[in-house]
């Protein structure tokens, strides 16, 4: 028998062991090329600036913002009334009941993501804190990767919830224009789109001032916002009481309707969102760990205070917006012609005059929402390209403006991806809503990423409490509901409001978030490991400039020394 391998198999069989020789390579140089891992060591830290260099970072931005305007700027972007009333419909369409006990469970597990991100920036303050942590406590080799992926993931929420927070503006300042016409005025999606993009062009001219008068907004956001909540509370009860009867407790709480073709159960479920989507954004606050004094304990305080005001009065403004359906008809409110279900709730109760006021006064605070998430996802995006994870612009993006000393770039460059993604709102409604579950997914994610890694051996062995901790059985405890929560919340947004799905009643959440964390791993393992190591230290930028400079001058020197 002739045993002797033919030409063309030995050809076949060297090109697949070379294929397998450079494939093997390739990913041998993509899992070395990773950044150190610092020892961080808190009571060795002269100050937050020592501590933010422990980190692997110099201190570039101005710490102006005290504890009460770190948690103004979470609070803010929560806008509790403008949020309720962008989302209020989709927390009716499973009754009374689907809004109010919805929001107080979800409320519940919230505080439990705060929590576990308050031990977490209490230990690691810094303005990347979720995919530095993410890298700081993943096993070596997954975590630079993995970190991109969250850096991606969590950039890309926040300029989300900068697109859903402006087109929840646009609708109630649309409405309240309806209203005053008495519906002699179309509502369309390129209306909408232009106020939209207007808001948001003006944002990023308001957010490019210094960080004193930015610190100064979030102070003059948190008073527009407690005004109309308590205006709401005093109005709208006295204007059902002279024009129709209160809706009853049994309504309220009992009450169980179904406006979409899921099942009953399920229907529920979904009805969560409201609670889900506006009490978020509280790791604004983290983003803010380089300009906040005292951020160990300012930003810990900023998050859990920002959740659980906005869980409790939260779940008393959906009472009082249920006491105050017409007749009980959540039908009529869903179906209203205003496009909003709060625009038509206000105008049952106290007429064309008062909605108009009160819609207008809506909106306001959720302009300034936008203003507020805007600062928080520009620093996000600072922070990200400043450690080269930017795709594309991290060059560019990382610049600090040196008289200002803010990211005005990264401020510029969120507006426009913004406006991008914002052309969701020129489809129909239904692609529009996707950007309230895109903000939600993502973000769900990044949050969720960094505490299942400190459950897990080598992030506990990494971890360090900082001064906010609960001792090691509870904050376990908590970290294991985060991360269930999470995951449940992260599939939980990526269904569509109705069974019977089509291109008009797709849930574009799924394809957005998912196309976006697959296409952050191609980009990182084909290109972005050239650039992105992980979190690396800029605390040797000043020595080389300093030396650049020496090099220039003894060169001059030489040259003139030459002439002469």
């Amino acid at each position: 028998m002739n045993t002797t391998k033919s030409p063309i198999h030995s050809v076949t069989s060297h090109g697949i062991a070379a294929i397998r020789s450079r494939a093997g390579d390739h990913l041998n140089q993509i899992v070395s090329n990773r950044s150190e891992i610092r020892i961080i060591n808190q009571d060795e830290a002269v100050d937050e600036g020592d501590l933010l260099a422990q980190i692997g970072y110099k201190q570039e931005l101005n710490r102006s913002y005290n504890s009460l305007q770190v948690f103004g700027i979470a609070f803010s972007i929560m806008g509790l009334l403008p949020s309720i009333a962008s989302t209020l419909a989709t927390g009716l369409e499973a009754g009374p009941v689907g809004l109010t006990w919805g929001w107080l469970i979800s409320g519940l597990f919230i505080l439990c993501i705060g929590t576990s991100m308050s031990i977490l920036s209490s230990s690691i303050p810094t303005s990347g804190g979720l995919y530095y942590w993410t890298n700081y406590y993943a096993p070596d080799s997954i975590r630079t990767p993995l970190s991109f992926m969250i850096g991606c993931s969590n950039s890309l929420a926040l300029c989300g919830g900068i697109c859903s927070i402006n087109y929840g503006f646009a609708t109630e300042l649309l409405s309240a224009i309806y209203i005053n016409r008495d519906g002699n005025f179309d509502i369309t999606n390129a209306r909408i789109y232009g106020v939209f993009a207007a808001c948001v062009v003006s944002h990023v001219i308001v957010c490019c001032t210094t960080t004193k008068h930015t610190a100064s907004l979030q102070t003059f956001s948190i008073c527009i916002n407690v005004f109309i909540i308590v205006l709401f509370f005093i109005a709208i009860p006295v204007g059902v009481s002279k024009n129709y009867e209160f809706n009853s407790a049994n309504f309220i709480f009992t009450e169980i309707d179904n406006f979409r073709t899921w099942d009953q159960g399920w229907s529920f479920m979904l009805s969560w969102m409201p609670a889900i989507w506006t009490i978020g954004a509280y790791d604004s606050c983290l983003h803010l760990s380089e300009e906040a004094l005292n951020p160990r304990k300012s930003v810990p305080i900023g998050i859990l205070s920002s959740i659980f005001v906005c869980w409790i009065v939260g779940w008393i403004i959906c009472i009082v917006a249920c006491v105050a359906i017409k007749d009980g008809d959540v039908g009529a409110v869903l179906e209203s012609s205003t496009g909003s279900a709060m625009a038509q709730i206000i105008y049952d109760a106290l007429g064309k005059s008062w909605a108009v006021a009160f819609m207008s006064l809506i909106a306001f605070a959720q302009y300034l929402m936008g203003a507020s998430i805007l600062i928080a996802a520009s620093r996000q995006v600072w922070a990200f390209a400043r450690d080269d994870g930017l795709p594309f612009f991290h060059n560019f993006v990382k610049v600090i403006n040196p008289k200002i000393k803010v990211p005005v770039r990264a401020t510029i460059f969120s507006g426009c991806l913004s406006l991008i993604l914002g052309l969701l709102i020129l489809i129909d409604t239904t692609a529009a809503n996707a950007l309230f579950s895109l903000a939600v997914a993502g973000n769900y994610l990044a949050w969720g990423m960094p505490v299942l890694l400190v459950l897990l051996p080598v992030g506990r062995s990494r971890f360090t409490p900082g001064p906010f901790y609960l001792g090691k059985f509870w904050t376990e405890i908590i970290h294991i509901t985060t991360v269930s929560w999470t995951g449940y919340v992260i599939i939980m947004c990526m269904f569509p409001d109705n069974k019977s799905v089509s291109s008009e009643t797709m849930n574009y959440t799924c394809v957005i978030n998912a196309g976006i964390w697959l296409l952050s791993l191609v980009y990182y393992f084909t290109y972005g490991y050239k650039k992105f190591s992980g979190p690396k230290t800029n605390l040797d930028e000043d020595k080389d400039d300093s030396f650049a400079d020496v090099t220039v001058i003894q060169n001059v020197d030489e040259v003139l020394s030459k002439k002469a």
